[in-house]
């Protein structure tokens, strides 16, 4: 596996090295598609310019420039690297809401709603959790 950066790594291929490369609450949000507590993510307030990657693999998901502030509580971005992300329905918690999934590790991020800005109108709301944030380049 490798990531735009050009890093390679090999995935966990059983629950046992998921668990060992992850931390309790990593484990909780990407494996098993939990969600962290609004505000609480580190980056909820982030505006520095750089990429989000997968915490589960590094795959780069996100430009700082799609982030923006839409006050839900997560990290919030119009739009993302659509080869890097897979969605599906989820209808847990009694809700049809649209999930979204790491194409390369599979990882829960969170979801997609359609109340974004322009141009995309999408709105991805991602758990801080799941992310890594690489600083651009000065």
């Amino acid at each position: 596996m490798s990531d735009s950066s050009g890093e390679s790594q090999r995935l966990p291929q059983t629950d046992e090295e998921w668990r060992e490369r992850l931390s309790d609450e990593e484990y909780r949000i990407l494996r098993e598609s939990g969600t962290e507590a609004r505000f609480s993510g580190e980056h909820v307030d982030r505006t520095d310019e750089g990429v989000y990657k997968c915490k589960g693999c590094g795959t780069v998901l996100f430009e700082s420039e799609t982030k923006y502030d839409s006050s839900c509580g997560w990290p919030s971005f119009y739009a993302a690297e659509d080869a890097n992300i897979e969605t599906q329905t989820d209808t847990s918690h009694g809700m049809r809401r649209i999930e979204v999934r790491c194409a390369t590790c599979d990882g829960h991020l969170g979801h997609v709603f359609d109340d974004g800005p322009q141009p995309t109108g999408k709105r991805f709301c991602i758990n801080s959790v799941a992310l890594d944030f690489e600083p651009a380049d000065e």
